[in-house]
């Protein structure tokens, strides 16, 4: 006996109908393990639901109270009590507020901005053993898209905040000094810093711009500066020879992915003790283009070396603009940077 087709199609749509109730449930079941936490597994020492401390920027982060709110319910999903609530301020970025987070016991301090931010909150941390979350909300937001942290996407980011796995990563130190004989300024970098072109276009790009189309800001503001002089400058890498080049910029770098996903650095990891370096030495306009090749390609070319260290010192001919993980900070005529290994454990998805 044969089965018409008008039985064969009703089998199908009903086959279809229960598989799509089937993937719903599954959805909503994972969301709600996900959000849901188990509070037995996560209490401390004490025998309480651990707390968190979040360090907010006070300008970047828009409508606190929501997030605020929105942050505390979810905290609670996962079994954790309410955070602390730690506004930066002009006049300290974020490093008291960890300090007293540190000081008042937090399982976790959350740097809530950007990739200043970050900075700020990192360096007080640094040696201390409390782990950093990270909930990104700036432009760049390069330490959390190199660890794989969705930048923007509060509730993923908590969740990875809280309950994520804890990565040990390395820490740039830098000196920066205003000229070749001033008093150097003592820094901290997570992602990049540097000097010359890269630095310049992040001086020099509008804060609106960036508000309105985000990172391709940068490349608007780039493309305006490509055309300029090379500056003289003496380098040494380690206790290797000094060298002498006529560069535009120099990047010194924790970590190695830029916006967009291209790798400056490919073989850059936030853990493996070393600082890598790139140098740039374009001459003119059209010399760009094979540094554009060479970096996409990931081939090497004369204009783009790299270099791998634990110390590089660079003095240059004339102040230059000069960057911290993309932050703007004046300019410089010599950089001293040097890695601490394994300084800093972070929350990362796991």
């Amino acid at each position: 006996m044969s089965i018409s087709s008008d039985v064969w199609n009703i089998v199908l749509v009903v086959a279809l109908v229960l598989a799509v109730v089937v993937l719903l449930v599954l959805v909503a079941t994972r969301r709600r393990l996900l959000f849901r936490g188990r509070t037995s597994e996560v209490l401390d020492d004490t025998g309480e639901a651990p707390q968190a401390a979040v360090v907010v920027h006070g300008v970047k982060v828009d409508d606190h109270d929501a997030r605020r709110r929105q942050i505390e319910v979810l905290s609670g999903r996962l079994g954790w009590r309410a955070p602390v609530w730690l506004e930066t301020t002009a006049q300290d970025p974020g490093r008291g507020q960890t300090r007293k987070a540190v000081a008042d016991g937090a399982s976790v301090v959350i740097a809530f901005g950007g990739d200043g931010t970050t900075r700020a909150v990192a360096e007080s941390l640094a040696r201390t053993g409390v782990p950093m979350g990270l909930l990104p909300a700036g432009t760049g937001n390069l330490l959390a898209r190199n660890l794989g942290i969705p930048p923007n996407r509060l509730e993923s980011s908590l969740h990875i905040a809280l309950t994520g796995r804890n990565r040990t990563i390395d820490i740039g130190h830098v000196e920066l000094a205003d000229t070749l004989d001033s008093p150097p300024r003592k820094e901290s970098f997570l992602v990049m810093s540097g000097l010359g072109f890269d630095a310049e276009v992040m001086a020099t790009t509008a804060p609106e711009l960036k508000k309105k189309i985000g990172w391709v800001a940068y490349v608007v503001a780039g493309a305006s500066r490509l055309r300029g002089r090379r500056t003289p400058v003496t380098m040494q890498v380690d206790d290797g020879p000094v060298q002498q080049r006529k560069i535009r910029a120099v990047v010194v770098g924790n970590v190695g992915m830029l916006q967009g996903g291209i790798q400056l650095m490919p073989g850059a990891l936030p853990d493996d003790g070393w600082l890598d370096v790139v140098v740039v030495s374009p001459r003119g306009m059209t010399g760009w283009l094979p540094v554009v090749g060479a970096i996409l390609t990931r081939r090497d070319h004369t204009t783009v070396e790299h270099f791998r260290c634990r110390t590089i010192e660079i003095h240059a001919d004339r102040p230059m603009f000069a960057q911290l993980d993309g932050d703007p900070t004046g300019t410089a005529q010599t950089l001293k940077a040097r890695v601490d290994p394994l300084a800093l454990v972070v929350r990362v998805p796991g």
